[in-house]
């Protein structure tokens, strides 16, 4: 398959101004969004917040990845300066959303007799608004260039399957719900590293999902 197949150049009508500001927008939309939900404020809307939030950051993802390749300025990259510190959103994510934090994922549905790995909502929504935001520093010092190069090899290599994977996460949970589908022993065969592992898990993670997503939505199993 040729690259001329899988990669688009930006529209003339969306020229790459307006298609890095676009971009940027949703990037720090999704960042201020993913803070707020972390604050606790409304923990009974958390999931479903996060669920719509990754849904759009995926969007600006899609667009970054069906575009040509974006070449920097410099060969190297210019220092961005200290990275951000996104060790108190993941332990706020993770206690807001205990005991439904842990998931199991398959890295690469491309890998013959690929083995699950665990993973964790919050670990992941963490490391994704890390990479984001390196390239929102970029763009915020007037490197545009460099902000969209980083956002779309960040995409391609990290950000983008480990968004995909938190928001299938997400829709399975509100699917538990909605379809009224009883959620199997969340440790089985999971290191998790907490409390988690308590036999009641099965019990507490549907509580916590009524709470969380089915209250706040409107929703109710059949």
């Amino acid at each position: 398959m040729s690259d001329t197949t899988i990669t688009a150049s930006v529209p003339p009508s969306d020229g790459p101004t307006d298609f890095a500001v676009q971009i940027s927008d949703q990037i720090e939309s999704f960042i201020v969004a993913v803070r707020e939900v972390a604050r606790g404020d409304e923990p009974g809307s958390a999931i479903s917040m996060l669920l719509l939030e990754v849904s759009q950051l995926l969007l600006a993802g899609g667009r970054l990845g069906a575009v040509e390749d974006v070449l920097p300025d410099d060969r190297y990259e210019p220092d961005a300066g200290p990275e951000p510190d996104a060790d108190q959103l993941r332990e706020r994510l993770a206690e807001l959303l205990a005991p439904v934090d842990v998931y199991s994922e398959v890295f690469d549905p491309y890998v013959p007799r690929s083995t699950p790995v665990t993973c964790r909502i919050s670990d992941d929504i963490a490391d994704v608004v890390t990479d984001l935001s390196h390239g929102l520093v970029h763009y915020k010092a007037g490197r545009t260039a460099e902000a969209l190069w980083w956002w779309q090899f960040s995409y391609l290599s990290n950000w983008g399957a480990t968004a995909s994977a938190v928001l299938r996460a997400l829709q399975s949970l509100v699917a538990h719900v909605r379809l009224d589908t009883p959620l199997d022993a969340l440790v089985d065969g999971m290191d998790t590293d907490s409390a988690a592992a308590d036999e009641n898990i099965e019990r507490e993670a549907g509580a916590v999902m009524a709470a969380e997503i089915a209250e706040p939505l409107g929703l109710r199993p059949r």
